[in-house]
């Protein structure tokens, strides 16, 4: 007589939350309040909004704890591995969480070492408490900045100038740190000892964004011929399809000024801290994820191309420019090295990275504006054509839904034809 057949276990769900262990949570308690702190519980808390996110998943860790027989509590930002099981995320996920675990672990500390070497201010980074970097198992712990008072700003208004004005201060002095570190050791390369800043998630074909981004382009055509009247743009949006691939290749590679770059600085990676009037008095950095040794010119195109609208950088460009140049000129200064650059050259090398700030605003743009509620679900996607399908019907839908798309969306096209970019 045959015995029955026993069942077998529920395979267990994995979600992101459930990446984060008690010994990750030990650990970062470990680094953060001593040895002497005694976890007593810990639980996850999401708090973020859809739309916030989308190469990873963000949550909390609360955390209770002893330390000198006293009863405490502490909150961690916790980033994780998203958990799509999307066949073409995988590996480019693996990549990101290296690369931002390494920045914030390992090249932070050195960064800011080189900067109060010479009496500058630390960068304006939020403190990384632990990162584990197992594959599909991928989780981050961070500094809570809520407390301190930083908050995100609405990405779908574009910044004005008190709150781009603080970012691009933060990144010249983030651009100028790295050269200051290079200078420690002028025989040997950075990326020796980071090669971390090697992969390029975006100019790397084998990560999986060339894709996405050409379907963004045939979006691109797509609203152009809503819209109506600018046939040039569309022929134009139509050559850079063929030239993708070398176009990111020669822009994104590395460059005669090379500087460590965020990569992908623009409005939801960066938070802002606010003063009794209510105007922008601090920022703080996230988010380096792509991160890469190149032209400082790709941090700068890509920020003023996805975070403004077009009446705030066409008039403001050479003001902006200024307000970097002289920030990196004050930490050079500071540490006794000449300049990489003049201002003319600085703005030459912006201008020579304009079609690939119009390729970010077209990969860019349509998505950031759309309401948290019309925006697509990227953990609930089974494949990346489901994805980019749904982004694309949310984006079409919205044209007429919100009038804040055409305008900012156009205004890139306008400027690239005065600019005699596009013939």
């Amino acid at each position: 007589m045959s015995k029955p057949a026993e069942e077998q276990p529920a395979t267990k769900v994995v979600t992101p939350q459930s990446l984060v262990t008690e010994e990750e949570v030990k650990a970062a308690l470990r680094l953060d309040k001593g040895r002497d702190a005694l976890l007593k519980s810990w639980s996850m808390v999401d708090f973020t909004k859809k739309g916030d996110n989308f190469a990873c998943v963000v949550s909390s860790v609360q955390v209770q704890y002893s330390l000198n027989q006293e009863n405490m509590e502490v909150v961690y930002i916790a980033k994780l591995n998203p958990c799509r099981h999307v066949k073409e995320f995988e590996e480019m996920t693996s990549v990101m969480f290296r690369k931002e675990s390494e920045f914030y672990l390992n090249l932070v500390p050195e960064l800011n070492s080189v900067l109060t070497e010479v009496g500058q201010k630390a960068l304006r980074f939020p403190k990384c408490f632990h990162g584990c970097m197992d594959k599909t198992k991928e989780v981050i712990l961070l500094e809570d900045l809520r407390p301190q008072g930083y908050q995100m700003f609405d990405r779908r208004r574009g910044l004005d100038v008190a709150h781009i004005t603080l970012i691009l201060k933060e990144l010249g002095r983030l651009h100028a740190s790295s050269r200051l570190l290079q200078a420690k050791t002028p025989d040997q390369d950075l990326v020796v000892t980071h090669d971390f800043l090697v992969p390029d998630i975006v100019a790397d074909e084998s990560m999986g964004f060339r894709d996405v981004f050409l379907r963004q382009l045939d979006q691109s055509i797509d609203l152009l011929e809503r819209f109506g009247g600018y046939e040039r743009s569309i022929a134009w949006v139509k050559s850079l399809k063929l030239e993708f691939a070398k176009l990111m290749k020669k822009h994104l590679g590395r460059s005669k000024y090379n500087v460590v770059c965020h990569g992908d600085c623009w409005n939801n990676n960066v938070l802002f801290r606010y003063n009794d009037d209510g105007e922008p008095s601090e920022v703080m950095l996230l988010d380096l994820q792509i991160n890469r040794l190149s032209s400082p010119a790709t941090d700068l195109i890509y920020l003023m191309y996805t975070s403004l609208n077009g009446e705030v950088r066409i008039p403001n460009l050479n003001t902006f420019l200024d307000t970097y140049y002289d920030t990196f000129n004050t930490v050079m200064e500071a540490a006794g090295m000449d300049m990489i650059f003049t201002r003319s050259e600085l703005l030459k090398e912006f201008r020579s990275m304009n079609v690939i700030g119009a390729i970010y605003a077209m990969i860019v743009v349509p998505f950031m504006l759309l309401e948290p509620e019309d925006t697509p679900d990227f953990n609930k996607a089974e494949n990346m054509e489901e994805l980019l399908m749904e982004v694309k019907e949310k984006t079409l839908e919205a044209i007429d839904k919100y009038p804040l798309m055409k305008p900012r969306f156009l205004s890139v096209f306008d400027e690239m034809m005065d600019l005699g970019l596009i013939p």
